[in-house]
């Protein structure tokens, strides 16, 4: 291996990291591509000192950082700091470390940016897209409705099992990050349309196949996130809705809106099922600005 090749090893890690955020967060295209040239460029500096991205100490993070970054740029620190704490972090889960060496490092004090989010009209215009003369379209509506009224990461909503909504208590139990497992309340109308279709197109899409996933697909298996993830993208299309969207952002809506009704912030987080309030409060910047747009609306000196 020459000093200047990126080890097998660290790629496929990349690989794999980059098709995860992707899946899980539906990430913009230069997103992506911005966290794997972070990677990269960090594998390719371990490979000079013969070393792989798993066996990384905190150590060779800050003398990397120093190299990088001598006349330091705090948003380009921030941003290869935000990018490796999250590739560990994802390494950590997967049982491919055992300890996160981005732990004790800190980056610098940066103004947080807000969530991407879709107004009202906007929520409406997706989840009335669905074809709901068709049962894949009645289960996309299902869909749609939950995500938005309970606020799930899409790995929450592909994974919800038939035992673990409750239409008449209008709950339904849902297995989040560190399997930690929260009851969040759905609404009616939520309830209505989960009710629907279980009664009206779950058996026709599964032809007499048995799942125990509520959401399933026509080969009898469980909705899978990157279907549901184009399924999505092509929804928001139909609505009209030019602004990047994936499943996250629903999640994001249902937080903004939440607290723009005058929900307690408290209460937001344990919907999420964020376990530091601090993850939660950056909707309070988003509840905050709309705050202030009502009042130099409505208030006659505004």
């Amino acid at each position: 291996m020459s000093e200047h090749t990126q080890p097998p090893k660290d790629l496929a890690e990349i690989d794999t990291f980059i098709d995860y955020l992707w899946l899980e967060d539906g990430l913009a295209k230069n997103t992506l591509d911005s966290y794997r040239l972070d990677l990269t460029a960090f594998a390719l500096w371990l490979a000079q000192h013969k070393n792989l991205l798993v066996s990384v100490q905190q150590s060779d993070i800050q003398q990397y950082l120093a190299v990088r970054f001598p006349q330091s740029k705090p948003r380009s620190v921030s941003r290869l700091i935000a990018t490796l704490r999250r590739f560990y972090r994802y390494l950590l889960r997967d049982g491919k470390i055992s300890s996160d060496p981005t732990l004790q490092i800190e980056a610098p004090k940066l103004p947080r940016s807000l969530p991407k989010s879709l107004n009202e009209d906007e929520v409406v215009a997706l989840l009335n897209t669905p074809n709901l003369n068709e049962p894949v379209g009645l289960r996309d509506r299902a869909m749609l409705e939950l995500l938005y009224a309970c606020g799930l990461r899409v790995s929450e909503l592909v994974s919800i099992k038939t035992t673990e909504v409750s239409v008449s208590d209008s709950v339904v139990r849902v297995t989040g990050k560190g399997n930690k497992t929260r009851l969040v309340p759905m609404g009616e109308e939520a309830a209505d349309w989960i009710a629907r279709y279980l009664r009206e197109a779950r058996g026709e899409i599964l032809q007499k196949r048995l799942s125990d996933a509520v959401f399933v697909t026509s080969r009898g298996e469980a909705m899978t996130r990157q279907a549901f993830w184009y399924a999505i993208k092509r929804y928001a299309l139909l609505a009209g809705i030019t602004k990047p969207i994936s499943p996250h952002v629903l999640r994001h809506a249902f937080a903004t809106h939440l607290l723009n009704h005058g929900a307690d912030l408290r209460v937001v987080q344990m919907l999420l099922g964020h376990s530091d309030i601090s993850t939660t409060q950056i909707y309070t910047h988003v509840a905050r600005e709309r705050l202030k747009q009502l009042h130099s609306m409505h208030h006659p000196r505004g």
